[in-house]
Parts: structure tokens; sequence; C-alpha cells
């Protein structure tokens, strides 16, 4: 019995023997943590008192010097009223004065603060006190004379007795503040020495545990692992021998494992020779093809399919592939003329006497038919969809057109026709004739006034210069002015931002468009004769707003695409499509005889104006 004790891997009376010291250093530990803290918690409490002391003690400086300030202040005090508030405060500074003094010597419970136990401390306090009692005596006998002769002065003496003490006071005050300093730190280097013997002695322990517990313990846990090392290698050497001879099994399994997961996953399923001849068909497969069990005779190819061609594609299939698992959708036409699709996997089964091959299918007709009529609503939506944008194309190329001929009938009816008066009148001049030369020379300058307002009214409509400098609000106030002098309309803008802000130049051309269409509809159509160009910008959306006092229009024809431009309102049509391609809102309000209120709302984002405004 003691042999096989002695032979056991762990010896039981060594474990005891080192779990014993191995406790018993724990609490070593342990007690000289707490040991530890219990000296911090007293010194954090100590700590706190001193400071409390030396607090108070700093308030006692500045309470001897706000009384001294008082008496002094008492003393030039004119007025009664102002002497009265003095007086109150000087008794309260007094007895506030008086109780920090008792309890920086006595102590107070309430305030955590215990009586001085130091001799040095003592002794201080006995040497301030004459000091002390000196100014407290001048000060009460000040208070007792105004209580007694009403507004007097107070004595000179009692002054004197103040101002004379005070420096004293100051200067001892300041010694007990250093001592109760000096005493802290004291406390505070003994805690250090303390807590250096405590670190000194888990240190010890620590060692004293490497040495006489863990090396013991490692060498015995070496051990085991070198036993364990032996006994694993000999395991693995029966495994091997045990993996011999489950080989065949294990393959076997596979087979089957493999067998019954797509079995389990389709319930159309055959098996056929490597022929080609049907072993076995289930009962559902030969109803989704319409057979009965006098074709299993036949080929597995000829009887999922009626179709010659299919057939012959099957053959093919089914007899090149003997190694790997091949899946294929496949096209087939069954007994009563139904065509289907199903998808098909073919796996090869390797026996010990012969191969074979096991179909697996899926009908996957819906599937087919869904995919069909997705594919033939993507085309139908994209040839929809191309139509439109053809017919948006040739919009706006009716609307270019349109632009150049309004600008080529503007300068032919204006313009040119003005360029001809002023030929004309050039001449049909007689230098002869002084008096009517005067007059043509005359009309000659005031029809070159209107010929220059024409150009430039012309030109304007082009793009400002002032748009890709400076942005949408300088341009659109440059618009509004020089559309105010050529027309003589009176047109206002009005800027409620608080700075000029940049978007990016295909917003702001467009807006500036839209919002120039709106502004010459309201003098060419409208007959407007005051347009209020309004913009502003808040909450990350830009808004401009064009109000007239036009004879307006009915709105409901806003709706309505026009069919050519002869019609009219191809503008209002390109100023929603141009704010729909910046992703803005167009809103357009009108009333016959009342104007029209046109509102453009641009959404935009941080990174934009960012881009923007560097």
């Amino acid at each position: 019995m003691n042999d096989d004790k002695y032979l056991a891997p762990l010896d039981t009376a060594i474990f005891q023997r080192i779990r014993k010291w191995y406790l018993l250093a724990l609490a070593a530990i342990a007690l000289s943590i707490i040991v530890a803290q219990i000296l911090i918690q007293n010194h954090l409490n100590s700590q706190l008192d001193d400071s409390k002391v030396i607090n108070i003690a700093g308030r006692q400086r500045a309470y001897s010097q706000k009384l001294t300030k008082e008496v002094l202040l008492l003393k030039e005090s004119s007025e009664a009223s102002q002497r009265a508030q003095v007086i109150t405060e000087l008794g309260e500074t007094l007895s506030v004065w008086k109780n920090a003094h008792q309890t920086l010597q006595f102590g107070d419970m309430a305030m955590g603060i215990s009586q001085a136990e130091k001799e040095e401390v003592k002794v201080l306090f006995e040497n301030i006190d004459p000091h002390y009692n000196a100014m407290v005596s001048a000060v009460e006998h000040i208070l007792s004379d105004y209580k007694e002769n009403g507004n007097s002065i107070p004595n000179q003496s009692d002054i004197d007795a103040v101002l004379k003490n005070e420096s004293a006071f100051l200067a001892m005050m300041d010694t007990i503040v250093n001592k109760y300093d000096a005493l802290s730190k004291t406390h505070l280097q003994n805690l250090k020495f303390k807590e250096y013997l405590l670190l000194a002695f888990s240190l010890l322990i620590l060692l004293l545990e490497i040495f006489f517990i863990f090396k013991p313990l490692s060498v015995q846990i070496r051990n085991t692992i070198k036993n364990l090392m032996i006994t694993q290698k000999k395991s693995e050497e029966s495994a091997q021998e045990i993996k011999k001879l489950f080989n065949e099994k294990e393959k076997s399994l596979q087979e089957l494992q493999e067998l019954n997961f797509v079995i389990d996953n389709a319930a159309l399923f055959a098996s056929a020779k490597q022929d080609g001849h049907v072993v076995f068909i289930s009962k559902k497969f030969n109803e989704l093809l319409g057979r009965n069990d006098q074709d299993v005779n036949k080929p597995l190819y000829e009887m999922l399919t009626t179709d010659e061609g299919q057939q012959q594609y099957l053959m093919e299939v089914l007899k090149s592939n003997r190694k790997n698992i091949r899946t294929e959708e496949i096209k087939i036409k069954t007994t009563k003329g139904e065509s289907l699709w199903l998808d098909m996997s073919i796996i090869p089964m390797h026996q010990s006497a012969q191969q074979s091959i096991l179909i697996l299918c899926s009908d996957i007709t819906e599937r087919k038919k869904n995919q069909l009529k997705v594919a033939q609503l993507t085309k139908e939506n994209y040839e929809e969809t191309m139509r439109q944008k053809q017919l948006q194309a040739s919009q706006i190329v009716e609307g270019q057109e349109e632009e150049r001929k309004r600008i080529a009938k503007d300068i032919h009816d204006g313009i040119g026709q003005m360029l001809t008066a002023l030929k004309f009148n050039i001449e049909s001049i007689n230098l002869s004739n002084k008096e009517k030369t005067a007059e043509k020379i005359e009309y000659i300058k005031s029809l070159a006034s209107d010929l220059i307002k024409g150009v430039r009214t012309a030109t304007f409509n082009l793009t400002p210069p002032e748009l890709s400098d400076h942005g949408i609000f300088p341009a659109l106030h440059k618009m509004t002015h020089e559309l105010s002098k050529l027309t003589g309309k009176n047109i206002l803008f009005e800027n409620k931002t608080e700075e000029n802000i940049r978007f990016n130049s295909l917003a702001e051309t467009n807006i500036y468009r839209v919002v120039q269409e709106a502004v010459n509809n309201a003098i060419k159509y409208a007959e407007a004769n005051y347009i209020l160009v309004t913009i502003n910008y808040n909450d990350n959306v830009l808004s401009v707003v064009i109000d007239d006092d036009g004879k307006g229009f009915d709105d409901s024809i806003l709706g309505k695409v026009p069919k050519n431009t002869s019609e009219g309102g191809m503008g209002l049509f390109f100023m929603k499509e141009r704010m729909n391609y910046i992703n803005g809102r167009l809103f357009i309000n009108s009333i016959p005889g009342k104007g029209t209120r046109v509102t453009i709302n641009y959404k935009t984002d941080s990174g934009e104006l960012m881009a923007a405004e560097e």
C-alpha cells in the first residue's frame, strides 16, 4: 500500500503541505494589505483634520485683518447709517474670530477637530493669547461704547491697541500654521516608512513562496506532464491501429451521409445503372413526368423527356460524368406535352461491383416563369424610361431652339430695327439745314441710347460674370438692379442671409436661370410693375421667393406638359426640369388679377457648403 502511494502521480501528503504553506503565505499578504489600508485610512483622517485646522488658522489671519479694517472704517465714517452698518459687521466679525480661536485651542467635535495636544502648539497659543485678548478687549470696548453713547467715534486708545497687536498676531499665527504643516509632513514621513516595511514584508513572503511552494510544485507538474506525454504517445499509436480498421466503414458512412443530405432536400429522385437503365424512380417523379410502372425498363434519358433533341443531350450528360457531382438546369417535355424546368443534380455512386448514378431534381418551372416575367417587365421599364428620356431630350432641344428664336427675334425686332432707323436718320442728315440737323442728331442720340440699352438687355440674359465669380447672391442682386434700370419696372432684391454663402456651380446656375425666367415672365407676360425677389438660407435650405403684382394666370395648367412651343408654357416646364435636375423643388401659386408667387427650395448638406466656401 505504501508502494502504491509512493508511485502515485501526485502525492497527497506533499499536496496538502504545499496547500498549507500557500494558504499561510496568502494570509500573510492579506494581513499586510489590511494593515496598510488601516494605516492609510488613519493617516487620511489625520490629514483631513490637519487640513481643517490649517484652513481655520489661515482664516484667523484674514479675520484679524478684516477686524482691523472695520475698526479703521468706523473711525472714518461720518454718516450715522454707515457707522451703524460698520458696527454690525464688526460685531459679526468679532464673534466668528473668537469662535475660530476657541476651536483651534480646545477643538470642536461637530467640525471633527480635536484639541491641540502637542506641547509646542500649546506654547505658541500661550504666546499669542495676550495679543489676541488685547484686540478682543479693544473691539468689545468699542462696541459697548457705541451701544451706550450712540454715534460716538471710537477711542483712539482702542484703535491703537488693535493696530499695535495685529502685526504680532499675524506673525504668530503664521508660526502656528507652519507648525501644523510641519506636523502633517512628519505624519506623512512616518506613514511612508511603515509602507516600506509592509512592502518589504510582502516581497519577502512572495520570495518564500517561490522557493518553498512554486518551485516544488513546478517540478511535480513537470514530472506529471512527462508521464502524460508518454501515455499520450502510446494512445496515439493505438489510435492509428484502430483508425486503419475503420477506414472502409467511414468511407461507406460518408457516402450514406451525402446521399441522405441530398434526398432530404429533394423529393424527385431516381437511380440508374451504368448503361442508363432505371433502377429506381420515386413515385412523385413518375407522376410529374406522366409515366407508369411499365416505363421503368426504358433508359432514364427517355423517361425524363419525350423530345428527341433533349433525350440526346441528357444521354451525353448522364454518361459523360462519372467522378464528380454535376448540377444542371434542364428543360424537359412530359408525356402530356407540358414543358417543365428541373434543377438536376447527378451524383456518381461507386459500389464494389458496379457503378451507378443518382438523379436528384427540383421543379423550378414557376421560378423560371417568374424570371421571364421579371425580365420582360425590366425590358418594358427600360424602354419606357428611354421613351421618357427621348421625350425630355426633344423638349429640351425645342426649348433651346425656342430660346435661339427669341434671341434672334429680340435682335431683329429691337436692335435690328433701331440700327436701320439709325442708318436712315444718319443718311437723311442735311448739313445745310442746321435746325433739322440738330433735331435729327438729338433723335439719333436717343436712338443710340435705346440701342445700347437693348444690347445690354440681350447680353445680360446670357451668363453674368457675377455668378461664377461671386455666387448666387451677388448675381441675383445684379440681375434685379440691371433689369430695373433697363425696363423701368420697380424690381427689388431683399437678402435675408447674414453672409454670402457659395454652393456648387451646377446648383447656382440652375437656380439663377429659374429666377431669371420667373422675373422675365413677370415683366413680359404678367405686365407687373412691382417685383420682389427675396432670398434666405435656414436649416440647410436655400429659399428664393419671386412675388409680382401682375395679372396672374390660371395655375391649373401647371400640371400639363405643353405639346409644342406655340402653345406657350415651355418656360414653366423648363423651370421645373431645372429644379428636378438639382433635386430642388419649385412651387408656383397664381390668382388671376392678383399676381403670382414663385418659390424655389434647394436643400444642401454641410459637405457641399464647405466645398463651396473653400
